[in-house]
């Protein structure tokens, strides 16, 4: 009897192991700039991009999405952010709509690869915390409407599927 009770056990436990990988996690993707996209800011609001990132909370996972025509984006150092340099991009495009993935907890610093447009205010920080710093209301305070994308972390699948064991050994035997 405890032989069948230790085999139910573990089918159940890899039951639940396997419909939990299904579960979402939410990450967001963001579109820079909100409706008006990656554009030149007015000459009176050269912060634009800034005021916008530091209302939002951004997540390892998260995108960012850039629309613009007749322009690109590029991801530097922070050093070249400051001095608007666009000579050595760690990422570069100009398709007209760039989706960039926030893979690490630090500073993501971008800037428009066209003459002058970063100089105008056509740049960026984006600000990866750990989830330490994080906010406990992902997004809460953002003022766009982020995109919702499914995935989910190796380590949380791990650990839930431990509590849903233990539960399951605990009432079973």
């Amino acid at each position: 009897m405890a032989f069948i009770n230790s085999v139910r056990v573990v089918l159940l436990f890899c039951v639940v192991f396997f419909c939990l990988q299904s579960l979402p996690v939410l990450c967001f993707e963001y579109q820079v700039g909100g409706p008006r996209g990656w554009v030149v800011p007015p000459s009176n609001d050269s912060k634009i991009y800034n005021d916008w990132a530091s209302q939002n909370r951004f997540q390892l996972g998260d995108t960012i999405r850039f629309k613009y025509s007749k322009d690109s984006v590029m991801e530097v150092t922070e050093e070249d952010y400051k001095n608007c340099n666009s000579s050595r991009p760690n990422f570069f495009s100009n398709t007209g709509n760039t989706v960039f993935k926030l893979d690490h907890y630090r500073p993501f610093y971008f800037i428009s690869g066209v003459s002058g447009h970063c100089e105008r205010g056509q740049h960026l920080i984006i600000k990866v915390k750990t989830p330490a710093d994080q906010s406990p209301s992902h997004g809460a305070k953002s003022s766009a409407s982020p995109l919702v994308v499914s995935s989910f972390g190796s380590s949380k699948l791990v650990v839930v599927s431990l509590l849903v064991f233990s539960f399951v050994a605990s009432v079973v035997v």
